[in-house]
């Protein structure tokens, strides 16, 4: 019995044991663990706007280059000539990293070790691209299979037939059936957080603006029948806040949180415009349905008329006084509008920027839609309004979400409205009853 056992060891388990030994961890990846690390940790100081000692970590081949001090920040296979993870390491507040902010966490030291005694090594395509497009290009952490709670909905789009809603999640694209409310699918691989979606024209395509607050913000193109993205084709430093296909299909404009405006090619994914004439956030953004003009709303309190070709400056209404939360083109092109935090849809006129109507709320005005004669705002007052845009006139206002709703959309086939809220919750209403149709959590 014992010599069987014997075999059998020698046989089936040892060569199991012997396998196990051989089994070593994956080596750590630059673009999925280290980029993140210090573009959370050290590109504050460390970056193209500000750079302490001379020394950057915007990039990997800034990482591993020197400051001031000669000394190189990362050096492969060699901890102690490291000069950023002895600094990480140091004692003296006086020169420990991060400057007055919590030390790094062991794990995260731990890391960093790690990462250099395996060499130091780039995994990515460009050493020399900035950390905030190598970690929005990377593969992003799945979403939880269950939520603890709901999340604001911040964008929704119904699906080209109207059968279907998309509603940005953590870090996925939920569906959802409009019939019920019940969840169709998940659209992994998407930012921390979802702030703008569009239906490309055709249908076939999703455009996405995401990102993580204060370190990334991506423009990602989702695959509709896949349900999966198909490509990054733009990145920030910081979240992308709307993104908008062109009338025509062949571009997205997209605004950020860095003041700027990027409009991208679809075809070849390359950036054709960059706007950078807002002096702060630029949180919404649409065409006109020639395509010929880009309308932008901004927390500098402005709205702003652009030449979509050249990026040229037309007209810059300010009749707001506070932030701008959303905009829109009047269905014949020669008015926009635009709401706010002065509790107040606005109309002014694309040829000189005079206002020549307002509409007020009882708080401020989140986003606005305008799909074929209809205006749609959503505002903190708790409504959902649907006006006819001829006369201003308001037909429909909607009521029942308990938290401000940020979000609306509007699917003229089926005469649906589709509303978000800060508390996860999504409405989907008809005009000619005031009560939702269906009502759910937009959290699986």
């Amino acid at each position: 019995m014992i010599a069987g056992l014997l075999v059998i060891l020698c046989v089936f388990v040892f060569p199991l044991l012997a396998a196990a030994d051989d089994v070593s961890p994956q080596p750590v990846s630059f673009s999925q663990s280290i980029a993140p690390l210090l573009l959370k940790n050290c590109e504050g100081c460390h970056g193209t706007k500000k750079a302490e000692g001379s020394y950057r970590v915007d990039s990997f081949e800034f990482a591993i280059g020197e400051g001031d001090s000669g000394l190189a920040g990362f050096v492969g296979g060699n901890p102690d000539d490291s000069e950023a993870f002895r600094r990480i390491l140091s004692d003296d507040p006086d020169e420990r990293m991060p400057l007055d902010r919590d030390a790094l966490s062991t794990e995260q030291v731990d890391l960093l070790k790690r990462w250099i005694n395996e060499g130091a090594m780039f995994d990515g395509d460009n050493p020399n691209a900035g950390l905030s497009d190598i970690v929005a290009r990377s593969v992003q952490p799945d979403a939880p299979d269950k939520y603890k709670h709901g999340i604001p909905v911040t964008a929704l789009q119904f699906n080209q037939d109207g059968t279907q809603l998309y509603a940005g999640g953590y870090h996925e694209i939920t569906v959802w059936n409009t019939s019920d409310g019940a969840l169709a699918r998940r659209i992994p691989n998407i930012g921390q957080r979802t702030s703008g979606l569009d239906l490309s024209p055709d249908g076939t395509m999703l455009v996405v603006g995401d990102g993580v607050p204060g370190r990334s913000g991506s423009v990602r193109i989702v695959d509709v029948a896949a349900g999966q993205l198909k490509k990054v084709i733009g990145t920030a430093g910081d979240l992308v806040l709307d993104v908008k296909f062109s009338p025509d299909g062949s571009r997205v404009a997209a605004a950020t949180v860095e003041s700027g405006v990027k409009v991208y090619d679809i075809g070849d994914g390359n950036e054709r415009l960059a706007i950078d004439s807002h002096s702060d956030w630029v949180t919404c953004i649409a065409w006109s349905a020639d395509g010929s003009t880009l309308v932008t709303g901004s927390r500098d309190k402005t709205c702003k008329l652009f030449d979509a070709e050249t990026g040229e400056l037309k007209h810059t209404y300010s009749g707001h006084g506070k932030p701008v939360r959303g905009v829109a083109f009047h269905p014949d092109g020669e008015e926009v509008y635009s709401s706010g935090s002065d509790n107040k849809i606005h109309r002014w006129k694309t040829a000189d920027g005079a206002k020549s109507a307002e509409i007020a709320f009882d708080n401020e005005v989140f986003q606005l839609a305008v799909i074929g004669t209809h205006l749609f705002g959503v505002s903190a007052d708790g409504t959902v309004r649907q006006f006819e845009v001829k006369e201003n006139k308001e037909v429909h206002q909607f009521k029942g979400h308990t938290d401000w709703p940020l979000s609306v959309d509007f699917h003229a086939a089926t005469e649906r409205i589709a509303s978000g809220a800060y508390d996860g919750e999504v409405r989907i209403w008809v005009p000619s009853q005031a009560d939702a149709l269906v009502s759910f959590s937009a959290a699986p």
